[in-house]
């Protein structure tokens, strides 16, 4: 299993085929992840498409805990300077949590313990 970022999401649901393989694989997601996915979808690709990928996504989506939510802000903190995201930071820390792979291509992430980073 692995936790797959915003970004990823995004070039999957472009038909990226350097990205596509994921979706086939098990995965998982945090609400927020999801809710982020959804804006940048209403945002760019409007309701209808961010709906479809909204219904698509929901059953692999988990509530973070509070606690995940509280160690991601303390993450954010201590990263002030490289500007991690609200919505990274939740995903990074959910995944730990599980300890399973965090996909991303946010390059803040490159070096990271348990980051499977995807060169753009």
């Amino acid at each position: 299993m692995k936790y797959l970022d915003t970004y990823i999401l995004m070039e999957i649901a472009g038909g990226n085929k350097k990205f596509t393989k994921y979706i086939d694989e098990e995965f998982i997601i945090s609400h927020e992840t999801l809710a982020e996915f959804i804006w940048v979808l209403l945002r760019d690709k409007g309701e209808e498409i961010a709906d479809k990928w909204g219904d698509k996504l929901k059953g692999y989506s988990k509530e973070a805990a509070l606690y995940i939510l509280i160690k991601a802000m303390k993450l954010r903190y201590k990263h002030k300077k490289q500007g991690f995201s609200f919505f990274d930071c939740v995903g990074y820390i959910f995944a730990r949590e599980m300890n399973i792979p965090f996909v991303t291509e946010d390059k803040e992430f490159k070096e990271m313990k348990g980051v499977e980073f995807i060169q753009g």
